[in-house]
């Protein structure tokens, strides 16, 4: 038995409504996934997600970083009372992520879409943590000093 057209039309309107809401639960998930991994780094106690990614150049500290579509490590390690650098590297790298803040050393910088910038970091003590975020506050890092 043939269906009529109303009938086709609900049946279409029903799937586009599925369809919708499951798009947007996965959207959800995600966004919530990824507030989740944000979350950690405002956990000044957690040691999760911190690696130690400095290198030493010229006697100072090199800190290194990678900016696109957020900062990567998100949560690293530094020797304190050492002079530094903070290294970014960005590579076709079009986000808000190009334009860093560190709030604690007035630094507001805009980032090449791609290339090496270097920030210089004065000595820290033992125990602080400076933290950086992009722009909009979407993206952040904190370097723990110990």
């Amino acid at each position: 038995m043939p269906m009529n057209p109303t009938s086709q039309n609900s049946q279409t309107k029903i799937v586009n409504m599925v369809f919708t809401l499951l798009l947007i639960a996965g959207l959800a998930f995600l966004i919530n996934l990824t507030n989740t991994n944000s979350s950690l780094i405002a956990d000044d106690t957690s040691t999760k997600n911190e690696r130690l990614t400095t290198e030493i150049e010229d006697g100072k500290q090199i800190v290194k970083l990678t900016a696109k579509v957020g900062y990567s490590p998100t949560k690293s390690i530094a020797k304190a009372n050492t002079p530094s650098i903070l290294r970014v590297t960005t590579m076709g790298t079009f986000d808000c992520s190009t334009s860093l803040t560190i709030p604690s050393l007035r630094v507001l910088r805009n980032l090449p879409p791609t290339g090496t910038t270097d920030i210089e970091i004065p000595p820290q003590e033992a125990g602080s943590i400076l933290r950086g975020t992009c722009s909009m506050g979407m993206y952040n890092f904190s370097i723990k000093f110990i």
